[in-house]
């Protein structure tokens, strides 16, 4: 029979003060974080995020997507860190999977953002931008009517995008210019091959690469092969990569390798350890060993930057032309479960020696400016004017150089010169590429390979010459 006045066991006492003590403890825990999260500012802007949200969704005048509200607000978030991280909406994502396999049609340009206005970085050869002579640092004020302030770059290159054949009208303006121009452009096909060979003299070849995708570095080797199999071989190679906004990072590192047999070609530094990162050149099976020009200039960006970099502190090539842009960070494309994207800068490209390419670029071992040759129809031409080109370190937000930090705390100590800045406006001021016909005779009237060819003959001259010791 059941003791209904049984005493409770010691153990049971046990139990429920074990019971009690762990729910207090919980307790305490939880309301502990609570205080904690309210002290975090973090906490409380999410709190003021929530709230303006669901303001909108209340009070808006009319019913909102609050998908479209959220993807604006992370791109929002994004666009703040610098001009180079943003959010990919799912068809943004497929876009962008497309573009580095080369097989879209557009007008063909590198866009970026400046004083809130999209300005070109530079236009791809061969491409409609190109043909009709858009240039680096022009201002596209409008599209197809539409003002850009504000605009996007993905909003911009979704509607410079379309169709092959279809017509899209832009608005630029450009420096020295009184007034802005609408200029029209049929779309066509971004040439999908990124590399181009010739030979332009017996023994001096010549290889154009206008961005770096997938195919890049097997286009790359099979134009040396063609160079290097006719009459006597290659005495020296023009590699021209001016007006080359970049690419993938891999292949810049394989077209680098190609003339290199060991030693860093680039390497990476972030502020998490699998964001440190160091690319080896490796022997190759075929040696190209004859002397390399490399040409750059103001649209010479991020991947062709690196190329350039590894070869000249490397003391592979001789690099002529002009700064680069200076587009010396990485952005990673985190892809997220709904199909969308995150692309993030995590890290920033350093040169062999360990020069920084952020917001300062290649400087060239040998400075030569380009000078315009006259054009047979220049009504059919934009107007051209003397201006100022476009680099990374003008671009709002950009990732500062080591120089830009230390000028800026000085900065702050010092009363501000207006003619610090007219002299750095004076510097920028040059002419930029506008070749548009790839052929021997046009090339040779090129005035920066002109030159490269004349660094040849030169080299050839000197190295023939016998010591006197």
């Amino acid at each position: 029979m059941k003791n209904n006045n049984a005493k409770p066991r010691k153990n049971d006492k046990y139990l429920v003060l074990v019971l009690i003590l762990t729910i207090l403890f919980a307790a305490y825990t939880f309301f502990q974080k609570m205080a904690d999260a309210k002290e975090n500012p973090t906490f409380e802007q999410l709190k003021t995020f929530s709230i303006v949200l669901d303001l909108i969704q209340r009070h808006y005048y009319e019913e909102v997507d609050t998908k479209k509200v959220l993807y604006g607000a992370i791109q929002g978030m994004l666009t703040s860190l610098d001009p180079h991280s943003s959010f990919l909406k799912p068809e943004d994502y497929k876009e962008l999977q497309v573009e580095t396999k080369g097989t879209f049609s557009g007008i063909g340009i590198e866009i970026a953002t400046k004083d809130g206005v999209l300005t070109v970085v530079s236009p791809i050869e061969g491409t409609p931008a190109f043909r009709a002579g858009l240039k680096p640092n022009d201002k596209i004020i409008k599209i197809e009517g539409k003002s850009t302030k504000d605009m996007t770059l993905i909003q911009a290159v979704k509607i410079l995008r379309g169709k092959k054949g279809t017509k899209v009208t832009i608005t630029i303006f450009r420096e020295g210019w009184t007034k802005v121009k609408d200029v029209s452009f049929v779309r066509d096909t971004i040439p999908i091959k990124s590399v181009k060979s010739i030979m332009l003299e017996d023994g001096y070849g010549y290889v154009k690469i206008t961005n770096f995708q997938d195919q890049t570095t097997s286009d790359f080797q099979k134009a040396l092969i063609t160079l290097e199999s006719k009459n006597n071989g290659l005495k020296g190679l023009i590699l021209d990569l001016r007006n080359n906004p970049g690419g993938l990072l891999d292949q810049s590192v394989s077209v680098a390798d190609e003339f290199l047999e060991n030693g860093l070609v680039v390497y990476t530094d972030g502020r998490l350890e699998n964001q440190k990162m160091k690319f080896n050149a490796k022997p190759n099976e075929t040696k190209h060993d004859y002397p390399i020009v490399v040409i750059v200039n103001e649209g010479s960006a991020s991947a062709s930057e690196i190329v350039a970099g590894a070869l000249q502190d490397q003391k592979r090539a001789v690099i002529v032309g002009s700064q680069t842009f200076g587009k010396g960070s990485v952005q990673t494309i985190i892809p997220l479960e709904d199909g969308s994207a995150v692309r993030l800068t995590t890290a920033r490209y350093f040169t062999p020696s360990g020069k920084s390419i952020q917001a300062k670029g290649i400087t060239p071992d040998i400075v030569i400016p380009f000078k315009a040759k006259e054009k047979e129809n220049p009504e059919k031409k934009i107007e051209e004017k003397n201006g100022f080109f476009i680099f990374e370190k003008d671009l709002e937000g950009h990732i500062p150089s080591e120089e830009e930090t230390k000028q800026n705390k000085t900065e702050k100590e010092q009363p501000a010169d207006n003619s610090s800045a007219k002299k750095d406006k004076d510097k920028l001021e040059s002419d930029d590429n506008a070749t548009s016909t790839f052929t021997k005779d046009n090339l040779l009237k090129d005035n920066q390979i002109e030159e490269s060819l004349r660094i040849f003959k030169a080299w050839k001259v000197f190295s023939n010459l016998k010591s006197n010791n």
